[in-house]
């Protein structure tokens, strides 16, 4: 059972958003060198491919150029898990060499985990095992600022009120 993540980011953005279509689907390694090539991609100064990237509510991997809105690569719907990839591409091969939950639209958990791996597997893609860069997100009951927590300091940015130790975001269970 997966825990789906709606959008919890600001109303306009899934407006501006609303229009366009969701993310490229990736089953496979050649689906991730045909978006390379397709939308012209550049690596990153470490010599990767940094893309946004979505597994949406039915568990299909979704992959759009690095800085898009997660809202927009599930194409509105929930997800089970929102983050960056950083793709390392030889050729043909393609490995997922680092990987986050980074998403403050989505703020999933680094719990979605499971259905990261799950997707990367069904697509063949080599992975790191678990959120290279994983980020803990809580809604503030104070304010409702959305929040990262770092360092353990359970404190809302903005207001200083304390936030909880639970993930504490609206959502809902699929099976």
């Amino acid at each position: 059972m997966y825990r789906l993540y709606h959008y919890v980011g600001p109303p306009e953005i899934r407006e501006r958003v609303s229009k366009q279509p969701p993310g490229r689907v990736v089953s496979s390694a050649a689906d991730v060198v045909r978006w390379i090539e397709d939308t012209e991609q550049a690596p990153g100064a470490e010599g990767y491919y940094l893309a946004t990237f979505v597994v949406d509510h039915e568990g299909a991997l979704r992959i759009e150029d690095y800085g898009h809105e997660h809202v927009s690569c599930a194409g509105g719907g929930p997800v089970r898990s929102a983050g960056v990839a950083w793709f390392d591409v030889e050729g043909a091969v393609v490995e997922v060499a680092k990987v986050s939950n980074q998403s403050t639209g989505f703020c999933p958990e680094p719990t979605s985990w499971p259905a990261v791996e799950e997707s990367l597997e069904a697509a063949g893609l080599e992975h790191p095992g678990e959120f290279t860069q994983p980020i803990v997100f809580r809604l503030c009951p104070h304010c409702g600022q959305r929040n990262i927590v770092k360092d353990e300091w359970y404190y809302c940015g903005v207001c200083d009120g304390e936030l909880p130790a639970d993930w504490n975001f609206p959502s809902q269970r699929t099976a």
